[in-house]
Order: C-alpha cells, then structure tokens, then sequence
C-alpha cells in the first residue's frame, strides 16, 4: 500500500517486513478456522488494512459483513462500528480487539442525553449521525451518514412539511453543512427549528488553517477536498466541500494526479 504523507504521521509498528507478514498470515488462517470476515475501516493501519477482507466506512463495512455468508465479524475500528455491525447482523458474533476503542464524537452525546434534548422539543424529529452508540440510535427517527445528511433532512421537510422541528445531531460541523447546503443559514425562522447539538470529533476539530494553507502551498496544483465533519475554521477555506462517499466517487472520476484530503 503506498504511502501518503499526513499531518499526523502514523505510528512507527517497530515490525519488520518479515514479521509482518507472518503476522498477517496466522491472522488469515485464524480468520478461515474461527469463520470470520475481517473488516477494516479507512483510519486503520495499512498492515491492517491488506490483510482484511473489506476496507471502507463504517457503515458500508457493516454492510458488507451482513452480505457475507461469514458467521463471525472480526471488526478493527472503534466501539459504535462493532455495535452498528452487530444491529445488521444480529445473528451474527460480532468481535472487536480493543473494547475500549471509543469515539469522541460518539461519546459526545447518550441516551439519557438525547432523551432530555427530546423532551425539551415536543414534535421534534431527531436525525443522528451513525457515528453514534446503538443506545442513541434506539432513540432516534432517523439515522444518517455524512453522503445523505441533507438529503435525510430535506426528505423529512418533504414528508412532514418545511415547519417540521428537527433534533439533528451529535455533530456540529455535519449540522452546519446540512444548514448552508439545504439553504435555512440564510433563513431566521427556519434555522430556529433545526437544533444542533453541540459535539465533534476532536481529529477533525483539530486540523487548523494552518495545516491546511501550509499543505495546499506545499501542493498549489492539487485539487482540495474535505469531510464536512471537519470544524467551520477549516470549511470556510476550500474550493470544494464535499461527503466521504462523493468525495471518493470524485476522486475516481478525476485524473487529477494529486489531492489533498482534509479528514482524520
């Protein structure tokens, strides 16, 4: 897998080539006796990411773990991607190496959170992010990933009319994309009935402008996208916002040769 640079360089493994890859084979073979599908998400290791099965976000590796005919789920990433994996596969054991694993933006709101939130909105449709504990999505009417964030929100405007009052949450910068992509940022009356909570990821929250103006001047010809989940000192910078899975479809698309990606 090549290697790319960040503004956080990774983790020294202290391995060698060889043991590595040794490693990744008793891994294999355990995977193939125990019954498991390996899943990987995006943040992981690269050494972690070759050997497993899927590579992706959350919620399409969830996805492709249901899919697959695999009776155990081997899941490397954090606590609320193993819940989520085990709510589409309920039948299914669902593993996860480290169960401290967390999510700052998943712990930044709970249960008996949203339930307070909710009963301080009578009406209010709550829409939550799928970064979120499976204790927050029981409470929820609807569940979103950053690729359909507005188009949830404008479905429900749709369906229930542009009065409806919604709950969106636990992230703040995902909230004010949705704000200024369906348009009430501009609208008094309307953005007074679309409540945001007030949570992030702290990775994303942490890239500065000048991490950001220093990495587009070290590469004035790369083309520029970032994840909405990234704080409004960096959104108000770019030539393009984007979603992790449009941001991906662009990056197909495009024979761009370099890109600079503004996520965790």
């Amino acid at each position: 897998m090549q290697e790319l640079p960040t503004v956080q360089a990774p983790p020294v493994s202290g391995l060698s080539t060889e043991e590595i890859a040794e490693l990744s084979a008793e891994v294999r073979a355990l995977a193939a006796e125990r019954d498991a599908v390996i899943l990987a998400h995006n943040y992981q290791l690269p050494e972690l990411q070759d050997l497993a099965d899927y590579v992706g976000d959350s919620l399409g590796l969830s996805r492709a773990a249901a899919a697959s005919e695999a009776s155990v789920i081997a899941f490397c990433g954090v606590h609320f991607m193993a819940e989520t994996a085990s709510i589409l596969s309920p039948h299914k054991t669902v593993l996860i190496p480290d169960l401290e694993a967390g999510c700052s933006l998943a712990d930044s709101i709970d249960a008996d959170q949203l339930r307070t939130w909710k009963a301080e909105h009578p009406g209010a449709l709550v829409v939550m992010y799928v970064n979120t504990s499976a204790e927050v999505k029981a409470e929820t009417d609807y569940c979103c990933t950053s690729s359909n964030a507005v188009g949830v929100v404008e479905h429900i405007w749709a369906e229930h009319g542009a009065e409806q009052e919604i709950l969106f949450g636990p992230d703040m910068w995902l909230g004010a994309f949705v704000e200024r992509e369906t348009g009430i940022h501009d609208d008094p009356e309307r953005r007074a009935r679309f409540h945001i909570w007030d949570g992030e990821c702290h990775v994303h929250a942490g890239i500065r402008p000048d991490d950001i103006n220093r990495t587009r001047a070290e590469h004035p010809e790369a083309e520029f996208l970032i994840h909405p989940e990234c704080g409004c000192v960096t959104q108000v910078q770019p030539s393009l916002t984007n979603t992790e899975t449009r941001k991906g479809n662009r990056g197909r698309r495009r024979g761009s040769a370099s890109r600079i990606l503004s996520n965790s």
